[in-house]
């Protein structure tokens, strides 16, 4: 069962989620951008070992607090990693007031139908039951929508509604990412559909059970209202999706009931070579921005 402090943050405060969760094929961009060039290491232990420093960095700033960031999602790497000498799971809610989850795909299958499905997750059981005793209070899986297919999107939808209902049988808290895709040539109409067949998988969701959704910032401010109010959504949470920052926290302060969940734009601006001072005025920076456009709407 989820801790009922957990959720009541989760459900109800002020704030945003920041998503530390870079995985393989996005961990060498990010470490680019903050100024670790791919010649500087070897091999993937080192990669990882190299982003999680940048991560600890991040937790362990006095910006990073769950006065504006109530909830951070993890790479499984990091959860299982620490944090001032303290698991990082316990870390973030014990020592930051910050709830964690974990990011539990496994990456996506080649594009069919206008769409990547989520690849299997053959021992996800494993992962949750593992999750649930560091302490983590909801998931996190992300798959991708390219075109306005409507039996494209149905089966994604159906897809994470599927793999979310595997979760809440372990008593965390699934946000389910159909994530459109901000190139995509028929954004807006995808969105469309999203809407629509998001509310049939809320629908049929049994009992008490509620989800979280992350989302694509919608073309149409108030695309996603329907959801939002939707009695089995807990919250709804915004991706950045590559959006720059400044443009990410415009679209999204048009956007009421929606906050957000952001990667690359709440990192964009840090770097290695900072010192502690200029990196923690530049993310209290970013956290205020975000925090901002997730809290006061237009």
């Amino acid at each position: 069962m989820a801790d009922p402090r957990m959720m009541t943050q989760i459900s109800g405060k002020p704030g945003f989620l920041a998503a530390l969760d870079q995985s393989g094929g996005s961990t060498p961009s990010a470490l680019g951008t903050y100024g670790i060039p791919d010649s500087a290491y070897s091999g993937d232990d080192k990669m990882f070992q190299l982003v999680h420093e940048m991560r600890v960095r991040i937790m362990t700033s006095p910006a990073f607090t769950g006065d504006k960031i109530i909830g951070a999602i993890l790479f499984e790497k990091t959860m299982d990693g620490e944090a001032a000498g303290r698991p990082v799971p316990i870390y973030l809610w014990e020592d930051k007031g910050v709830v964690p989850f974990l990011k539990i795909d496994k990456g996506l299958q080649p594009e069919a139908d206008g769409v990547s499905m989520l690849k299997p997750m053959p021992d996800l059981d494993a992962l949750l039951a593992r999750a649930v005793k560091l302490g983590i209070f909801g998931t996190k899986e992300r798959s991708t929508i390219h075109l306005a297919s409507k039996t494209g999107i149905a089966a994604i939808a159906a897809q994470q509604f599927e793999v979310g209902r595997q979760v809440l049988r372990h008593g965390l808290i699934p946000i389910i990412e159909p994530e459109v895709l901000i190139k995509s040539p028929d954004k807006a109409e995808a969105e469309a559909i999203l809407r629509d067949e998001l509310l049939k998988g809320l629908d049929a969701l049994g009992g008490g059970d509620k989800v979280m959704i992350k989302l694509t910032i919608p073309e149409a401010p108030d695309l996603y209202k329907a959801v939002i109010d939707h009695p089995r959504t807990l919250r709804v949470v915004a991706l950045s999706g590559g959006y720059e920052l400044h443009d990410a926290c415009r679209r999204l302060s048009c956007n009421h009931g929606m906050i957000a969940s952001f990667s690359r734009a709440l990192v964009d601006d840090l770097r290695l070579q900072m010192s502690d001072a200029e990196f923690n005025a530049t993310l209290a920076q970013t956290v205020d921005q975000i925090f901002q456009a997730s809290t006061v709407k237009v």
